[in-house]
């Protein structure tokens, strides 16, 4: 039954009732702007997954990160004395 609603007809029929609720003219930027939605959740779920929980440190290659402590910012402060 499920395999049945992603024929063809099926999909010409949804996009026949799209174009008549929205319109031609306006079925691309619909698109569009439900494209940038979608990557806007892409890369905040993203970061969600990434972030460190509270009380936990991140290490790359056995050195602590903590904010701007980044072993980066501490050599550029190195090299600024």
């Amino acid at each position: 039954m499920i395999r049945d609603l992603f024929t063809p007809t099926h999909l010409l029929i949804v996009a026949v009732v799209a174009m008549v609720l929205f319109g031609a003219k306006r079925l691309p930027d619909t698109a569009r702007q439900l494209g940038k939605s979608m990557r806007i959740l892409k890369a905040e779920t993203k970061a969600l997954k990434d972030e460190t929980p509270p009380g936990e440190q991140r290490t790359v290659a056995g050195e602590v990160l903590d904010g701007a402590n980044t072993p980066a910012a501490e050599r550029q402060s190195a090299e600024a004395r």
